[in-house]
């Protein structure tokens, strides 16, 4: 198993420059910022590792719910491991300063039958780099299950 992770990531790592340029271009507006939530959260719905690649930028790092830190390759490694269902993002609120900009949200995950099976309150810091933004950091709060 070890293996084809590591296989995996060198592919990721080799294919990344590729990805890039078949990466669509956005404008520098806070709608932008929304519209690569939605194609991050498609993205990983559809087990889509090169769309997630043109989102995440090279230093990217993530803090999941329970507190560990992924990077950028780590997180692409997991993208096709992911289990079936379907990430719904709400409350999207960005904010742009600039060539940064950040979104917090809620990502509903439910699984294959419409059972939500998490609630996940997010903020993600972006740049824009190369005529799209890029993710640099996100943070991942899991709530409770609501009664």
């Amino acid at each position: 198993m070890q293996h084809l992770l590591i296989k995996a990531v060198v592919s990721i790592v080799l294919l990344a420059p590729l990805w890039a340029s078949n990466c669509p271009t956005q404008n520098k507006f806070a709608n932008e910022l929304a519209d690569a939530e939605q194609r991050w959260a498609h993205a990983l719905d559809t087990h889509n590792t090169e769309a997630v690649a043109c989102i995440l930028a090279d230093e990217f790092q993530d803090a999941d719910t329970s507190g560990q830190l992924h990077t950028r390759q780590q997180t692409l490694a997991r993208v096709p491991q992911r289990r079936p269902g379907q990430e719904t993002l709400s409350e999207l609120d960005p904010h742009v300063f600039g060539d940064y900009g950040y979104i917090r949200g809620l990502a509903t995950l439910t699984d294959p039958q419409g059972k939500t099976v998490a609630r996940v309150r997010f903020t993600d810091i972006f740049v824009y780099r190369d005529g799209r933004w890029m993710a640099l950091a996100g943070q991942e709060t899991l709530l409770p299950e609501a009664k």
